[in-house]
């Protein structure tokens, strides 16, 4: 598939760069600074402005799918202008943890461990979640991980759930950024989560 990947010189945009181009995937890279893009064979690195609906929908024509991994200071309507704009037929989302339920009713955020630090980015990746929830005329899915995400060894493996924190038999809600390009690209080859949120962690 010809696949755009926003947000490509991140942690986790970086990631799933080098997981589409490793499956023969074309992967046009986009980053505000592509010279941070992981170079691979069918990866091509292109400036862009997230920011900028018209100039971003001119870099999504032609493409299978989108994936943003993009910080949430760009709000969900500037991207679904570009995609409906460009004819995309699919939007993922990379998310994060913070609205996940650790019991009914009470989301991750709402925990005395949630570091107030996180709480502004986080808050973004909630109101992005809601407002992609009242849209129906894009197939999107939106992707939250575990609560901790960081640079582990890839693991080629990982559980996914709906709603719900998902946690280890030590009680630990772990995923390396490896593993979560993993799912998100299998769920970009074998959709299951049309227009839904879904969660993967170890």
């Amino acid at each position: 598939m010809k696949i755009v990947v926003l947000g490509a010189s991140g942690h986790i945009g970086s990631e799933i760069t080098k997981e589409l181009a490793g499956r023969g995937h074309a992967v046009t890279a986009v980053a505000r600074k592509p010279e941070a893009i992981p170079t691979a064979d069918r990866v091509t690195p292109v400036a862009g402005d997230a920011s900028d609906a018209n100039a971003l929908a001119d870099l999504l024509r032609g493409a299978d799918a989108v994936i943003s991994a993009l910080h949430f200071d760009v709000p969900a309507e500037t991207l679904l202008t570009a995609v409906r704009e460009a004819g995309v037929p699919r939007l993922l989302v990379t998310g994060g943890a913070a609205s996940l339920e650790v019991a009914p009713g009470v989301r991750l955020i709402d925990t005395p461990q949630f570091p107030e630090e996180w709480k502004p980015f986080a808050t973004g990746g909630i109101t992005f979640l809601d407002h992609l929830r009242g849209i129906s005329d894009v197939d999107w899915t939106f992707l939250s991980p575990a609560a901790l995400i960081e640079a582990w060894p890839r693991l080629g493996r990982y559980r996914t759930g709906n709603d719900q924190l998902l946690t280890d038999d030590k009680g630990e809600s772990r995923i390396s950024y490896a593993d979560y390009a993993l799912a998100m690209v299998d769920e970009l080859e074998q959709p299951k989560h049309s227009r839904a949120r879904f969660t993967a962690a170890y």
